[in-house]
């Protein structure tokens, strides 16, 4: 007797597989919310009442663990535990920093955009008014001025005059005739 064959389903290998399930809870924090935080973060931290609080607390803890009772002390090992908190603080404010920098960026690249846009419509708009008064320059050079007028009137009034005396002179040698 044959054996019989397993038979491989085509299908199985083109479609993907179950959705695996993971140990570890997902956490979604909204964007926007860990942006303001980290931004507000940041900017506590270049404060000088941070510097002033950071400290008088390192402060107080050397103080506490070198001149404080020995059963009092929590550090017994040369402020290890002290460098570990301060090194643990450093390690979360290094990111959340960058964070609030890179946020800063992006706002400071759209405020440029936007500035670059209105730059250019503002020197659109001035090409536009220069064209406008060149024009405008053009057509009052076609026009009439003043003194051109005057200079007109002068001459029609000259010729009107000679005209009249033309007319009176011929009247006389009428009358003469």
């Amino acid at each position: 007797m044959a054996r019989a064959r397993k038979r491989v389903d085509v299908d199985r290998l083109n479609s993907p597989g179950p959705a695996k399930r993971t140990w570890v809870p997902t956490v979604r924090l909204d964007s926007e919310v860990f942006g303001s935080f980290a931004e507000k973060f940041a900017r506590f931290m270049g404060t000088a009442r941070f510097i002033g609080w950071m400290t008088v607390f390192v402060v107080v803890w050397v103080l506490w663990n070198t001149l404080g009772r020995a059963e009092w002390r929590f550090d017994p090992y040369s402020f290890t535990f002290l460098t570990l908190i301060l090194s643990l603080q450093a390690s979360y404010a290094a990111p959340l920093i960058l964070l609030a920098q890179y946020r800063q960026e992006a706002r400071d690249r759209i405020s440029q955009d936007e500035d670059r846009k209105q730059a250019a419509q503002s020197r659109a708009d001035m090409d536009f008014l220069a064209r406008e008064i060149a024009s405008l320059r053009m057509r009052v050079g076609d026009l009439a001025t003043r003194d051109f007028i005057r200079s007109e009137l002068r001459e029609f009034l000259e010729d009107l005059d000679e005209r009249q005396d033309e007319e009176l002179h011929r009247d006389e040698t009428d009358e003469v005739l």
